[in-house]
């Protein structure tokens, strides 16, 4: 049985579903006005870990994903230009038209990273009758009150407002750190936004008397609910949601239906970051930021979409991991020599529980999910494994392992420049060696040197 860190009770527990053996998890999908960089990424695999091991131990996982197309604006609150209008003046399309194209590539690299795919998408724009209802169930049983640009939740309503990430410690005052605007409370949040005196909006709706749009909290407690129910086991997102989206999210639902708590297990994962600024705080990737690396980016540098996997999952979920294209070119030797192990092992040794029972304990201790990598290490290394047994974890790992990495394509010129270095090294002759991968970076691909001779990568 798997113990889960519960953001909720700041506690590692023994997960207990709802159901038996049906397990009902909501993921935070992508705000498609963009591509998906490689920190948003790693929240989807760590998700995917999450999946992969309720399956491992027998659980059916009813999996829900929204994808925001409409609503989400550019402060993630209530302030600043929705991002899909934004994406759509950036690129010139309609924002329709941003939202289907960023969809398609978002789901083409979950299926590049080999992520499974929820049971049921749900888009924002597909559920805005649904969004309508909550809000309205909302002002029936008095949770709002309407300013002129749209309708606000009264968090004061609530006594446990901001249990999740524990607000009431925080002691904000209006005007010193947040923009009030009309808001009677600093935390107070939109539910449904007004289009403005003379704006041209293109995703808008008739509802409450005037024309406008959701806000981006209600869509995903909206849409969780008609196919989750007023209660279900565990809800996932990065780290950065907990004091705002998914705080919002636990006010609305829980004063719409009065279930408490609404969601049993929350889940977050930690950022990806990149250097440090001058005060040395961690910079986390982000798509306002100069720091934007997607899928492509990898790919274009000759890293397969797997050898990122495998990057990440040498890291445990929860905790800050710093990229760096050194990382990276580990994590592709790593799994390209892990690949090459693995396709000379014996189909079947006699079976070893005692090895089983170590990866299976670790990932099932909170997706601890490097254990579990170090634990096939040593299998490998002590002869101990098999392919049955390679296949069986890697339907936790997800890395394909038993498959063999297609082989770039090396021109030949390099691969003349590359046949003259192996002799430079067997000569010894470390001057004409490095002169020779300077050639070949200069080329267009990187040479580096590892115990089973030269790894070459396109730049």
């Amino acid at each position: 049985m798997p113990k889960l860190y519960n953001t909720r009770t700041k506690q590692k527990e023994q997960f207990k579903p709802i159901c038996d053996k049906s397990v009902g998890l909501y993921t935070c999908g992508p705000t498609v006005y963009n591509y998906a960089h490689i920190g948003n990424l790693r929240t989807y695999i760590f998700e995917d870990l999450l999946k992969r091991v309720l399956k491992m131990n027998g659980y059916l996982v009813n999996h829900v994903m929204n994808i925001t197309d409409v609503g989400h604006l550019t402060d993630d609150a209530d302030y600043g230009e929705d991002k899909m209008e934004k994406g759509a003046k950036r690129e010139g399309r309609t924002a329709w038209d941003i939202a289907d194209f960023y969809t398609k590539a978002f789901k083409n690299d979950i299926a590049e990273l080999n992520i499974l795919e929820p049971s049921i998408w749900c888009i924002a724009t597909d559920h805005i009758p649904q969004q309508i209802e909550q809000v309205q169930t909302l002002i029936n049983k008095g949770f709002t009150y309407e300013t002129s640009d749209g309708i606000y939740f009264d968090t004061t309503k609530l006594e446990d407002y901001g249990k999740l990430a524990n607000l009431k410690a925080q002691e904000l005052r209006a005007g010193e750190r947040v923009d009030m605007g009309e808001k009677k409370n600093p935390h107070d949040f939109a539910l449904w936004k007004f289009t403005k005196e003379g704006e041209t909006r293109q995703m808008e709706w008739d509802a409450f008397g005037r024309k406008g749009f959701p806000g981006w909290h209600i869509e995903c407690s909206a849409m969780s609910m008609k196919y989750l129910g007023n209660q279900f086991d565990i809800h996932c997102g990065g780290i950065d949601h907990v004091p705002v989206h998914h705080t919002n999210e636990i006010a609305q639902a829980e004063a719409c239906s009065g279930v408490k708590p609404w969601v049993n297990v929350w889940m977050h994962g930690e950022f990806l970051v990149i250097g440090e600024d001058k005060d040395n705080n961690k910079i986390k990737m982000a798509k306002s930021g100069d720091n934007f690396i997607t899928l492509q980016t990898l790919k274009d540098r000759g890293y397969s979409p797997l050898a990122y996997r495998y990057y990440l999952l040498q890291a445990h979920y929860r905790k800050q991991l710093a990229f760096s294209w050194e990382a990276m070119d580990a994590a592709a030797s790593g799994l390209k020599r892990l690949k090459n192990i693995v396709q000379y092992l014996p189909e079947q040794l006699e079976e070893n529980p005692h090895l089983e029972q170590e990866f299976f304990s670790a990932v099932n201790d909170d997706l601890n999910i490097a254990e579990a990598l170090g634990v096939l290490w040593r299998g490998i290394k002590e002869e101990k494994l098999d392919m049955k047994t390679v296949i069986k974890f890697d339907k936790v790992l997800g890395l394909n392992l038993h498959e063999i990495e297609a082989e770039i394509d090396i021109p030949e010129n390099v691969q003349l420049l590359l046949d003259e270095r192996v002799l430079a090294r067997e000569e010894k002759n470390w001057e004409l060696s490095d002169k020779l991968r300077d050639e070949i970076a200069s080329l267009g691909f990187k040479v580096e040197d590892s115990g089973e001779g030269q790894e070459v990568r396109k730049l």
